[in-house]
């Protein structure tokens, strides 16, 4: 692991515009898993001078660009990022983030967007998506405490959870938090309980199945029947949870949840779940007299890993067919995270050794676990200088004591590749730093964020000291 050295000053540097237009991809997008052990990824190409990564802008961030070989984001190069805070570390480009947030609210103007904050999450972030009119997506008392930390005001803030235990709930309550997504009958009776206790009327969603199979890996499908999430409209429970909400004096239904799933491609998908709430919007009113003005979709959007994968659908094109099938009088909600967070942040390790082709680095799957968990594919680019040599394909692996820590199989890099040189990880921003954990007492590395040529940490770099304080 590279530590931080003497504190280095960013030059300033311009930003590079988005690319332009949003073209309609023809007929039904299809999410495509490569395997990970066959996939020959391609890495960025050698610009000389400084040059835009515009080709590439879903996989890496909007403001990246090289000058003589070197990665630039923000303005600010990742030499000086690296002297400062040390690897592995992961750089945010605040610029990027905030423009996709602000993608999201244009394209729905007369909805709710609730960035998922699982995907990553901090108090900075927090701050941002307060200021740019988001509200937020929790799915614990961790996460609601962040959220609290952060500022995010109470009302602007949904919980989620398919177990949410009595104690975050009465957190939730106390809080006097916006929303509750009720996910269980015992859920709905302890939240109905501890409401009436609090002298309030709890705001509640109830989470449906609405019996869609995305296209997607198996542990990322949420809106089947066959999953734990939600109340099945198929089996008649997800009408008798609103009979229950209905008949609970402390409890006020203000809309219908789901939940299809993530890293979905096919636009079709969410129409047809679209069209499934929408039909049990109607059987609600039917049965109970009752019109719910408000039906949340949920998130799952995906985004492009690899360069030549299909672009992914754009927030603008994923309105226009919500927009299709939900009744105008209905106020839609939707919960972007890996779509917004995901393409804005990259993960730079320092190379340790250079083994045959296997190049090792200082991080591994403790920091990254996306691809021993579900087989995901990156690529990678040296980033600290210009290679001469001729490319050849490596595989980057970790530093852990585990076969299985591989990081990017099959990429194409300098064949003079060696220790010390930085190699990048694009789209680093979701599900990395957040499922991060300790294998090995390995200490999970920094975010910084980075704009304008200036940078500043968001989550510091965590030390063999914090984990041994957990010790007793």
């Amino acid at each position: 692991m590279r530590g931080p050295e003497t504190r280095a000053t960013a030059g300033r540097g311009g930003r590079a515009g988005r690319g332009a237009g949003w073209a309609l991809m023809g007929g039904m997008l299809s999410m495509h898993f490569f395997d990970a052990r066959s996939f020959r990824g391609g890495g960025l190409p050698n610009f000389g001078g400084m040059s835009s990564y515009s080709d590439m802008d879903q996989v890496w961030p909007r403001t990246a660009s090289r000058a003589g070989g070197e990665l630039r984001i923000g303005g600010v190069g990742v030499g000086d990022l690296v002297a400062r805070f040390g690897t592995p570390v992961y750089v945010l480009d605040e610029d990027d983030f905030r423009s996709r947030c602000a993608e999201w609210t244009a394209a729905f103007p007369d909805g709710d967007v609730h960035y998922g904050g699982k995907a990553f999450l901090a108090p900075a972030l927090v701050g941002w998506l307060r200021e740019l009119g988001l509200s937020l997506d929790v799915c614990s008392g961790g996460e609601m405490a962040v959220a609290r930390l952060g500022g995010m005001p109470p009302e602007r803030v949904v919980f989620h959870g398919n177990n949410k235990s009595v104690a975050e709930l009465r957190d939730a309550v106390e809080w006097g938090i916006g929303c509750v997504v009720v996910d269980s009958f015992t859920e709905l009776d302890r939240l109905s309980d501890l409401a009436r206790a609090a002298g309030v009327r709890q705001r509640v969603m109830i989470r449906v199945k609405p019996g869609v199979d995305a296209d997607t890996h198996a542990a990322l499908a949420t809106g089947g029947e066959n999953t734990k999430f939600g109340l099945s409209i198929a089996s008649g429970e997800a009408i008798e949870a609103v009979g229950r909400v209905l008949a609970a004096p402390s409890l006020e239904l203000v809309g219908l949840h789901s939940h299809i799933g993530s890293q979905i491609f096919d636009l079709g998908s969410f129409a047809t779940a679209a069209e499934r709430m929408v039909a049990f919007l109607k059987e609600v009113e039917a049965a109970h007299g009752v019109a719910v003005g408000r039906l949340d979709l949920g998130g799952g959007l995906g985004v492009r890993y690899l360069p030549g994968e299909q672009a992914a659908p754009r927030p603008a094109e994923l309105a226009d067919v919500l927009r299709a099938v939900v009744p105008a009088d209905v106020r839609p909600a939707v919960e972007p995270g890996r779509s917004i967070a995901a393409p804005t942040t990259v993960a730079i390790y320092e190379v340790g050794t250079v083994k045959g082709r296997y190049l090792s680095v200082d991080g591994g799957m403790s920091d990254n676990p996306r691809p021993a968990t579900y087989g995901a594919a990156y690529t990678a680019s040296l980033v600290s200088r210009t290679g001469d040599a001729a490319p050849r394909s490596f595989t980057i692996v970790g530093k852990h004591c585990e076969s299985g820590d591989i990081l990017v199989h099959d990429v194409e890099l300098p064949g003079d590749i060696q220790a010390g040189d930085l190699v990048a990880i694009p789209c680093s921003g979701a599900y990395q730093r957040s499922a991060a954990g300790n294998y090995n007492q390995v200490p999970r590395p920094p975010v910084v964020a980075v704009r304008d040529g200036e940078a500043r940490v968001v989550v510091r770099r965590e030390t063999q000291e914090d984990l041994l304080r957990l010790f007793v």
